[in-house]
């Protein structure tokens, strides 16, 4: 679900200077998470892309330009910004970590402080350059804060929330691409359902990669979510291209994707803030099913 934290995962095998970045770091009002193997990193990026990496190249398994490489490979993930933290001094190696894409080279020791401007000045960087979600060109992260904030100031809204649940387990069975493309067709279905609805107008934007957030009002937000769940539902044999043949497909277990979609409404007044919000989305919503 939403977050109003900026995400940094930190990569590095080193126990005390990871516990002291991530310490620091979560002082600065940031969520982070620290990993400290190249295989571990890659797999958190797959799960839930971060806003920053610091990334070690000296690690036990796979150095850090592989990391790197690896990360760059995921469509998403391909514009995140990247730290290189290391030893290596070389003029070689700074090119090295550059040439895939990374947005600073900071070689140990340094100082703390240097190292959060540096983190600023990058997020900064990103944040100017794109609000967009790479894979279906719709808004997520701060764009979509701003719209539920300036929701919250009405008197009367509705959020609903649909997508896929299960896409990880897909992703793993079936790969990035595929992934990728259940994401940009969901996208493509959620906004037919929308014009469907009378509702091409409303707001559409990412609560997280498979997961969509529609604002709109009381009156429109079930029939949305409805068309939302159909669309979705009906459409994931299509998905695995081995069954879209057979008259009733038996989709596998092992990398099942299933449709859902929930509406939570203003009641009141009881929903006045950013963090009472996130606790509705999360517990008080309404599912349909079908």
């Amino acid at each position: 679900m939403l977050s109003e934290q900026t995400k940094i995962l930190i990569v590095e095998d080193a126990v005390d200077l990871a516990e002291m970045l991530s310490t620091y770091l979560r002082t600065e009002g940031y969520h982070v998470t620290a990993v400290g193997w190249g295989e571990d990193a890659v797999q958190a990026v797959t799960d839930a892309v971060p806003d920053l990496i610091t990334l070690d190249i000296n690690l036990p398994d796979i150095d850090g330009y592989e990391v790197c490489r690896r990360i760059r490979d995921i469509k998403r993930a391909e514009n995140v910004p990247v730290i290189f933290l290391t030893e290596r001094k070389s003029r070689k190696n700074k090119l090295a970590g550059l040439e895939l894409g990374a947005v600073d080279y900071i070689t140990k020791p340094f100082d703390v402080k240097e190292l959060s401007l540096r983190v600023k000045n990058a997020l900064r960087r990103s944040q100017l350059r794109t609000l967009d979600n790479p894979i279906t060109g719709l808004p997520e992260g701060r764009l979509v804060r701003e719209r539920l904030a300036e929701m919250l100031t009405q008197s009367e809204w509705a959020v609903v929330i649909t997508g896929f649940d299960g896409l990880n387990d897909f992703r793993d069975k079936y790969g990035f691409v595929a992934a990728d493309d259940v994401v940009r067709a969901a996208g493509i279905m959620i906004g037919k359902a929308l014009e469907v609805s009378g509702a091409a107008a409303e707001f559409l934007g990412h609560a997280e990669m498979a997961e969509f957030l529609i604002v709109t009002n009381s009156e429109r937000a079930d029939a949305i979510a409805q068309n939302c769940y159909l669309r979705l539902e009906t459409s994931i044999p299509y998905f695995y291209p081995a069954l879209v043949q057979e008259p009733n497909p038996d989709i596998p277990a092992s990398g099942r994707l299933s449709a859902r979609a929930a509406t939570l409404k203003s009641s009141g007044g009881r929903i006045s803030n950013f963090k009472d919000l996130r606790q509705a989305l999360t517990n008080d919503m309404e599912q349909y099913t079908g």
